[in-house]
């Protein structure tokens, strides 16, 4: 599962890009947060975690895992998803995001995924 995970996560960045690059910065958005978000679920099947989906429930496991017991990903990201997250959020249910913000938002989910791709392939 951690491979099928992994291929959705770089499937959904590929779509945060051209999303972005089309100037559709709310999609953009969403697709950014959710190639983050499987890519910590795939982090979490690594290590022999079959988790339930749910945003929270990763979230949590992913950062008690990766960040608190482990120590293997600087606390400076330990809030990323989340905030990916809340974006996503703004994006789909809210005033909608700018340009600056989904730029910032792909930045941010292109490190932390990299980052966790380097731990656990």
């Amino acid at each position: 599962m951690k491979d099928v995970f992994i291929n959705r996560a770089l499937e959904n960045l590929k779509c945060a890009d051209i999303a972005f690059d089309n100037e559709l910065y709310n999609a953009s958005a969403n697709r950014a947060y959710y190639a983050a978000f499987q890519t910590a679920i795939a982090a979490l099947y690594s290590i022999g975690i079959e988790p339930k989906i749910e945003h929270k429930t990763i979230q949590i496991l992913f950062a008690d895992n990766f960040f608190n017991r482990r120590k293997v990903i600087s606390s400076k990201y330990k809030g990323y998803i989340g905030e990916l997250q809340k974006k996503r959020n703004k994006a789909d249910y809210q005033m909608g995001i700018s340009k600056k913000e989904a730029t910032e938002q792909l930045k941010n989910s292109k490190e932390i995924i990299e980052i966790i791709l380097e731990i656990i392939k």
